[in-house]
């Protein structure tokens, strides 16, 4: 128990001078230089091509996020691809493969929803896919649910169905 409240005051007096002196101390300590300011309308370091700025476009990123192989001669994949303009957002686009001559052929594409309608980290993320669901009957159906965001949930499911290699909106 305290007996002194004007020591306890004291002592946060103290404390507190104490934690704000060692913080000015160990920020001017740090050591390094001071941070530059920028050369250019927020400039990007590039390895070798000098700066960019962020109203140039990038190159595409891409990452596949799901694939389905059907027998020996058909596969589907599921591909983010990330938008050239807005570093948050992304395109999905569903591909068909046939196995030819001991090599796949890309045989049509397609987009899921609109273009760079999702959000690249929930789309890339774990469990981004929520339903990808193929079959081979003819005309093969493909279904696609992917994930909005943790808080959203998955999108509504989409449809396709696959008819000679080609895509077609169900």
């Amino acid at each position: 128990m305290i007996k002194n409240l004007r020591t306890l005051a004291g002592w946060g007096v103290a404390v507190a001078a104490t934690a704000t002196a060692v913080t000015a101390t160990i920020g001017a300590t740090a050591g390094g230089p001071v941070n530059p300011q920028p050369t250019g309308p927020q400039a990007l370091p590039t390895a070798g091509q000098g700066s960019k700025t962020q109203t140039e476009p990038r190159s595409a990123e891409h990452r596949r996020i799901a694939s389905s192989v059907l027998g020996e001669d058909v596969k589907y994949t599921l591909t983010a691809l990330r938008s050239r303009t807005d570093p948050l957002a992304a395109s999905l686009r569903l591909q068909v493969f046939t196995f030819d001559n001991g090599t796949w052929r890309e045989t049509d594409r397609a987009l899921v929803g609109k273009a760079d309608s999702w959000f690249w980290f929930p789309l890339t993320g774990r469990h981004a896919v929520c339903a990808f669901s193929t079959s081979s009957t003819q005309p093969a159906p493909v279904a696609v649910s992917m994930l909005i965001t943790p808080s959203v949930g998955c999108s509504p499911t989409e449809n396709f169905r696959i008819d000679n290699g080609r895509i077609v909106p169900a």
